[in-house]
């Protein structure tokens, strides 16, 4: 049983001078983040496909217990709306993820909210999804070779366990079926706290937890008070442990017991530079190491931010 409590996505013009010390460069902004916490969702994939060369980079950025959550492309989820995604998918496999290696974590697929709970399509879709790093490179090279030349990476160390979590915002999805269908595939609900903007769940499909604070009371912007903080610090602690709270908010009504479980947890109101300061609150709440380093440990590098 692991908790990784972090952070979504690292690089924000007004967490400069805030959570980065002031003359930090932008380009060490990284080393600096994953010196704070142990895991960072990558969301740049999720806009545009990223090169091998970048994932190296965030790779050897980061310590050697590091976890990146990776999004998957809009273009999957939001464009091609899940249908005809072989190619596409490919892509995405061939376009450098599989170079982060045993800091590979999981991969987030967020629908969008116009998107309706469609069974057979959905099925189709997870069943689909690469399971391991070895299925992962056998799909990544059916890449468009014309698109990806000079733009793949195919090649894994070894094989690794993939898992993959999926965030709906559509209150269709409120259906006991869609449940049925993430745990047959092994696929985790993301918990996802939208100040009550999209539906709220917390069933159990899987092995591990996936939570996105997207923020309390409005979205993207607000914090989390200290008594908020620690109503999510005894969930996770719940969750970690292999139970449930008892107040989860469940379609089927069916609790889930195992003997533990891995949490990720990602905070996602970076607008007012809530999300590190609350990810820290958090860590410590849960009795976890917080060892982002003093602003004078981190030596100021004169240039553009």
């Amino acid at each position: 049983m692991t908790v990784r409590i972090g952070i979504s996505g690292w690089r924000y013009a007004p967490w400069r001078g805030v959570f980065y010390p002031p003359g930090l460069v932008q380009r060490r902004e990284l080393e600096h983040a994953s010196g704070c916490f142990p895991t960072i969702e990558l969301n740049g994939s999720f806009y545009s496909l990223q090169s091998p060369d970048s994932y190296s980079a965030w790779h050897d950025a980061t310590p050697s217990d590091f976890i990146f959550a990776v999004k998957g492309p809009r273009y999957i989820t939001h464009i091609r709306r899940l249908r005809e995604v072989a190619r596409p998918m490919a892509n995405f496999l061939a376009s450098g993820l599989l170079r982060l290696g045993p800091k590979l974590g999981p991969l987030l697929w967020q629908l969008p909210p116009n998107f309706k709970f469609d069974a057979a399509l959905l099925g189709e879709f997870l069943g689909a999804l690469p399971r391991d790093t070895e299925t992962a490179l056998s799909l990544a090279r059916r890449r468009d070779v014309a698109r990806m030349r000079g733009r793949s990476a195919l090649a894994i160390d070894r094989n690794r366990r993939l898992k993959h979590a999926i965030e709906v915002r559509h209150p269709s999805f409120c259906d006991p079926q869609f449940i049925r269908l993430l745990r047959r595939h092994r696929v985790a609900l993301v918990v996802a706290d939208t100040a009550g903007k999209w539906p709220y769940l917390e069933d159990v499909t899987a092995d591990f937890m996936y939570l996105r604070l997207h923020g309390a009371a409005e979205l993207y912007v607000s914090g989390y008070t200290d008594d908020a903080l620690a109503r999510w610090a005894k969930r996770i602690r719940l969750w970690s442990e292999g139970g449930e709270p008892d107040d989860a908010v469940r379609i089927d009504g069916r609790a889930s017991k195992r003997a533990s479980r891995d949490v990720y947890c990602y905070f996602d109101n970076d607008v007012k530079v809530h999300a590190p300061f609350d990810a820290q609150v958090l860590m410590e709440k849960l009795g976890l190491p917080v060892p982002c380093p003093a602003r004078e440990d981190v030596v100021p590098v004169s240039g553009h931010l």
